[in-house]
């Protein structure tokens, strides 16, 4: 009868940790582990002492022996480690003086306070374990996006819900004007995973850069697989954001590529960053001409870099000078991160006014044939490719020379809503791409 019982509640034991298992993912290995230890920890609270415990369990079965071992002697003198050789016949009559006799221990011998302690111990593991592995699972997602549920708002942070894990939206990660319901599903960006006493602490953001990467990753196959590379990225998230592509195909567009037919790649993540600009643009390892797309929309005259001091020198059309900034000097300072140069932009007056540009460029401008600049501007020595010889000051650096044509008479001060819808019928001479929602 006995032995009945405790087959079934061995069974009833590999059963528990078999749903264990396949609910909260943690091996049986690793529960059979901590039920020896349990015993050992059982044993050491009802004897004192648990050194010469012995405890022997089947894992496919889970049944489970506790011996401990005493020592024959004449006299006991510590009955926790020794046994008198009259006992011990009693157990085993070959056994001699000196030898070591396994004594089998009954669990149901121990006192409540060494079965209370033996219980905390296995809960006390299943929680460490079930810790340990919902922090590999996100530790593996960290600089990833993931899927979270809003739960509530805690002061002006958001609860989010990630699954097996809550996450807090703090307020310096939230896009400001953002504003999320209850059960609304947003993606995030797993910034950092850190493993604490309770649990692991997830930060996650909406404002860092690397999101809109993460969800071109997810919506543009040619950058998950690599042909398309996202050379830089330049935000101010719920505003605008600059990005510089470079494929690794030549048959491939990598801005095509991330806009998609009729723009339906990018405007997925415009609508998941709630209606936040892209520029895309493309990536030159010229960083003169890297800059000239950095500034787009604007259409630029010519661009100076000086590749040592980090440091360009920008000169614009009169009436594209509050375009090239941008409204608050967005545009040029999107630019400037998205390059790492720092850019110094003037308008045609300007540089005219400062010696950058001959005193009658104006003139040349309207005297200018189809094969580009005449008269004394022609000093500029020409290359390959529109790279052109920089003036006195920029003889390290990389020059670059716009195509020419952009003589306008409007004043520098035209208004920039204006010179945007200007812009817009002549997208199709510059390689850039402005979507809004």
């Amino acid at each position: 009868m006995i032995e009945r019982k405790v087959k079934k509640m061995n069974t009833e034991l590999l059963e528990a940790l078999t749903i264990l298992e396949q609910e909260k993912n943690i091996s049986k290995d690793t529960m059979m582990d901590a039920i020896e230890n349990s015993l050992i920890s059982a044993c050491k609270n009802h004897f004192g002492t648990s050194d010469n415990i012995k405890v022997i369990m089947n894992r496919d079965t889970c049944d489970y022996s506790v011996f401990a071992e005493k020592e024959v002697v004449d006299e006991v003198m510590d009955p926790a480690l020794e046994i008198s050789l009259e006992e011990a016949e009693q157990i085993d009559s070959s056994l001699q003086l000196g030898d070591v006799a396994q004594i089998r221990v009954e669990s149901k011998s121990f006192g409540r306070i060494a079965t209370q302690n033996a219980k905390n111990l296995i809960l006390q593991k299943i929680r460490e374990e079930e810790r340990k592995v919902v922090f590999d699972q996100y530790f593996e997602k960290e600089r990833d996006i993931v899927t979270g549920i809003v739960q509530r708002y805690v002061g002006k942070n958001i609860s989010i819900n990630l699954g097996r894990a809550d996450a807090m939206l703090t307020e310096n990660e939230q896009v400001k004007g953002e504003v999320f319901q209850p059960t609304e599903r947003i993606k995030l960006y797993i910034v950092e995973v850190k493993n604490t006493p309770k649990g692991p602490k997830i930060l996650v953001s909406r404002t860092h850069p690397e999101l809109v990467k993460r969800l071109f990753e997810a919506e543009v196959a040619e950058v998950s697989d690599g042909t398309v590379e996202i050379k830089s990225i330049a935000r101010e998230a719920g505003s605008r954001t600059k990005m510089a592509v470079w494929s690794n195909d030549d048959k491939v567009d990598p801005v095509g590529a991330c806009v998609g037919l009729n723009g339906s790649r990018v405007n997925a993540v415009v609508s998941e960053l709630r209606g936040e600009k892209i520029d895309i643009i493309n990536w030159s390892d010229n960083p003169a001409l890297l800059i000239e797309n950095a500034l787009s929309p604007a259409k630029v005259i010519s661009v100076m870099a000086d590749p040592d001091e980090k440091s360009a020198s920008v000169i614009v059309p009169d009436y594209q000078l509050s375009l090239a900034i941008g409204k608050e000097g967005q545009n040029a300072r999107l630019a400037a991160r998205l390059t790492g140069y720092k850019i110094d932009i003037k308008s045609e007056t300007q540089a005219i006014e400062s010696g950058e540009l001959p005193a009658d460029y104006m003139d040349q401008m309207e005297m200018m044939d189809e094969d580009g600049y005449v008269g004394e501007y022609e000093q500029y020595e020409e290359y390959e490719d529109g790279y052109v010889e920089a003036p006195d000051g920029y003889e390290e650096g990389y020059g670059y020379e716009a195509p020419a044509g952009y003589v306008s008479g409007e004043p520098a001060e035209t208004d920039i809503e204006e010179t945007e819808r200007e812009y817009e019928e002549e997208v199709p001479e510059i390689e850039f791409i402005e979507t809004e929602q």
